[in-house]
């Protein structure tokens, strides 16, 4: 009988936080920019600069920290985790090793196996590195700085997971509680978010854990389930093979669907970390971490609870539009606008999540204003526009927040409701096509429809729909 073996993951999540300015230094934090403009003497290393800690860092940090039900160290400092590389200007990065802003916290997942709570080993305050760019033209590697110095915190978990599924759950949670704190969009496209996958296998029953390799370069949750199930696979045809599962960093090729070794990797010692001099110790005062614990923003339990008794919307709708921090404040904003609760969560729950899909996107990414929105609800609801019309409008408001009224209007795109011009149409159309009047005369439902389609045809789709109903009934029953 073949062995059964048990995957055994952990992650170290970085999520670059949403500061204008970077952890040390004054410099931008927006992505993008010409190659090393947003830097100065700070963030790229220069003798005799020092670093100046951005206080707004530690305000995220242990906003997540007491979000992620961690234990918040009142008293902590910043260490030198020293390496040699092209992309980090001081060879060393300014990090946290001994003392750890956030320590010892958990979240509750859910998956189809059920609920379960993943522990938070730490969460440490820490400077992202710059980034190389490999010119194979000239045969040569750039460096770009302007990431040199964004402030990042990087979430350790214990290994307590054992799926895919769940690390996409505990992911999506984490992914969740941030953007709800407004700490960071997470964006894994752009590297806002980056989990590193510490993974190792066991025989189902052995107390020990298997050896870990760790793996990097994962910018999508598709990469990180392929990366794990590839890497769980790897493991095992080692060890049925009798080898050794060797401790390395191995990079994830996601076109190839497959990771190959990077580096070997020993323990932390090789870093040889020391308090880092020029930063004074960080005391988190009683009055300042009360400060933040009360300006913790609503997350989506009591936005759950809250939207099923002010909203009376389905709990299905509020589960789907409460799983994004984006998405519920769309629905709120214009909920407010309009007072058409259920109206805005069909649009949300049908079209945009259609489009959505349609175009890749997340939610995020959603590009309309909650005043356009309900302007559109609000046009589509008094039957100035049919609902095919709406459809259509919305599509074009998707891509390019267009302001609904103008463009109906511009486009002529208003539903017909003169009675005397749809009667003059459909009296003709209703001479036009006997067969049909015989059909619905002997009670074919599908005639009433054929009717009704050929009335908006020749109407290019602009009559009112109710209209048209009731006044082809009215005739159709009179002959």
């Amino acid at each position: 009988m073949s062995k059964q073996y048990e995957t055994v993951i952990g992650l170290e999540v970085h999520v670059e936080l949403a500061t204008k300015t970077k952890i040390f230094c004054g410099c931008s934090t927006e992505f993008g920019g010409e190659p090393n403009t947003h830097t100065c003497p700070v963030c790229t290393g220069m003798p005799g600069s020092l670093p100046v800690l951005n206080k707004k860092v530690l305000e995220y940090a242990v906003a997540v920290g007491l979000a992620t039900n961690c234990q918040i160290n009142q008293y902590s400092k910043f260490d030198r985790k020293n390496y040699f590389y092209p992309d980090n200007p001081q060879n060393y990065q300014i990090s946290q090793l001994y003392l750890p802003i956030c320590h010892d916290g958990g979240v509750e997942i859910e998956t189809e196996a059920g609920k379960k709570i993943v522990g938070i080993h730490e969460i440490h305050m820490e400077e992202d590195a710059g980034k190389l760019i490999h010119d194979e033209w000239s045969d040569c590697t750039l460096v770009d700085f302007n990431r040199s110095g964004v402030p990042l915190i990087e979430i350790v978990s214990e290994p307590d997971m054992r799926s895919a599924d769940e690390v996409i759950a505990y992911l999506e949670k984490l992914k969740m509680i941030i953007q709800y704190l407004g700490a960071s969009d997470c964006k894994l496209q752009e590297g806002s978010m980056r989990a590193d996958v510490n993974l190792s296998v066991r025989e189902v029953g052995a107390e020990q854990f298997g050896t870990r390799t760790e793996m990097k370069n994962l910018n999508s949750f598709k990469a990180i389930a392929r990366a794990i199930e590839g890497e769980r696979e790897r493991q095992i045809d080692l060890l049925e093979a009798g080898k050794q599962v060797v401790q390395e960093t191995r990079r994830w090729d996601d076109t190839k669907e497959s990771s190959y070794a990077m580096r070997s990797k020993e323990d932390a010692q090789d870093y040889r970390y020391f308090p880092d001099p020029d930063l004074v110790p960080i005391v988190v005062s009683d009055e300042w971490l009360e400060e933040i614990r009360s300006a913790q923003p609503e997350f989506r339990t009591e936005k759950l609870a809250r939207y099923k008794e002010q909203y009376e919307i389905p709990d299905y709708d509020a589960e789907i539009i409460t799983a994004s921090k984006k998405m519920a404040d769309i629905f709120e904003a214009t909920v407010a606008l309009c007072n058409k609760p259920k109206k805005v969560s069909n649009w949300l729950m049908v079209e945009t999540m259609r489009l959505l899909k349609e175009r890749e996107m997340e939610p995020e990414q959603i590009r309309f204003s909650p005043e356009h929105f309900a302007e559109l609800i609000d046009l589509a609801d008094s039957g100035a526009i049919n609902s095919t019309v709406a459809k259509e409008v919305f599509e074009k408001m998707f891509d390019e927040d267009i302001d609904p009224d103008a463009y109906v209007e511009e486009h002529g795109l208003k539903s017909v409701n003169d009675e005397g011009a749809l009667r003059t149409e459909i009296e003709k159309i209703v001479a036009d096509n006997p067969k049909s009047v015989e059909d619905y005369k002997a009670g074919k439902k599908k005639a009433m429809g054929f009717l009704v389609g050929q009335t908006m045809k020749a109407m290019k789709g602009k009559a009112n729909p109710q209209m048209v109903n009731q006044i082809l009934t009215e005739i159709l029953n009179q002959m």
